[in-house]
């Protein structure tokens, strides 16, 4: 076995577990991380070798890689039973993890946005609800909630409910937003005085309310489109 070409033998800060310690993981090379995964070589090759010939059959492409089958990978000297479901448990982990990045989230840079987003939601109702959608800072929206379910005429909101999901998200501010299965799309008094209520607690906890929008099957009403978020 030629010493010279084991891990041990190298200076510490050249080793991939040392190296990582010290200098973070982003100094790794691909095969470094493989050799790490791997945790040792063969009698021939160093764990950061054997990676390297694996890459190398992979043309150094990840993706090529990551679709390495347990018979691909037994294949090489070296590598036995418990190293391959090692390095295929690693690429399973890295597949899931992309699948399971969040999405780019939606903005609200105008009232359509706001429909577009929640049409789905009260399409077809024969009764009103009534949601919250929070936004942070960038006018992105990070939650939206159902906050009450009602009969043909109404549905019941309370501000006090409204406001504490929206601190519990951290949220920048608020839009409401309820339907109107009549297909009326004027808001009517109830619907002013809960604005103007909102509004105004809002303001006094630093939680503006940004609209409040009234859906029917056939368009919306935007509050402040018609000059009402005052």
């Amino acid at each position: 076995m030629n010493q010279n070409l084991t891990i041990k033998s190298w200076a510490e800060d050249d080793r991939p577990r040392e190296k990582m310690i010290l200098k973070g993981k982003q100094s790794l090379s691909d095969s470094e991380l493989i050799a790490i995964l791997l945790g040792s070589g063969s009698r021939d090759k160093s764990a950061v070798e054997l990676a390297q010939e694996i890459l190398a059959v992979s043309s150094n492409d990840l993706n090529k890689f990551s679709k390495c089958s347990f018979t691909d990978l037994i294949k090489f000297k070296g590598i036995g039973e418990a190293k391959a479901i090692t390095l295929l448990a690693a690429l399973e982990l890295g597949k899931r993890r992309k699948d399971s990045e969040i999405p780019k989230k939606n903005k609200i840079t105008r009232s359509n946005d706001i429909y577009s987003f929640l049409k789905n939601k009260f399409f077809e109702l024969k009764h009103e609800e009534f949601y919250v959608i929070l936004v942070n800072r960038a006018n992105e929206i990070i939650h939206s909630e159902q906050i009450s379910k009602g009969g043909l005429s109404g549905t019941v909101c309370d501000g006090k409910i409204i406001f504490k999901i929206a601190l519990d998200y951290m949220a920048s501010s608020v839009i409401l937003c309820h339907n109107h299965p009549s297909g009326q799309l004027q808001p009517s008094n109830e619907d002013l005085l809960l604005t103007s209520k909102m509004i105004s607690f809002g303001k006094m906890i630093d939680l503006p309310i940004l609209d409040h929008l009234i859906f029917t099957d056939n368009g919306y009403f935007s509050f402040a489109d018609e000059g009402l978020m005052k």
